[in-house]
């Protein structure tokens, strides 16, 4: 007589899968709401997705940099994509905003 297999289908008690956790793991993604300010040591802005600006501080001087950010086992690593300003510098890149809003306006 042949033997019958136990049918897939059925559950039982003796399952080894462990608890089942029916509530999703938190999102570890950036978040994407514009010019949100995060709670981290240095101070930062999320722009979209990973691409933050931060405001850091490399070698003893001050820098503000707009970088594109990657996961690595949880943590949040800075790029090479991405570019670190002097004060100076993008304190010159916020001047040139009304001219740059207006080529905006007329090419795109």
């Amino acid at each position: 007589m042949p033997k019958h297999k136990k049918d897939a289908s059925s559950s039982s008690s003796d399952s080894d899968d462990g608890p089942v956790d029916r509530n999703p793991p938190p999102d570890k993604k950036a978040k994407t709401t514009q010019s949100t300010r995060t709670n981290d040591k240095e101070p930062t802005w999320v722009l979209q997705g990973k691409k933050l600006v931060k405001v850091r501080e490399f070698k003893g001087k001050c820098y503000v940099d707009v970088r594109e950010f990657y996961e690595k086992n949880g943590e949040l690593l800075p790029g090479k994509k991405g570019i670190s300003l002097t004060p100076e510098q993008w304190r010159k890149l916020l001047s040139l905003g009304d001219e740059i809003n207006e080529t905006i306006s007329t090419l795109c």
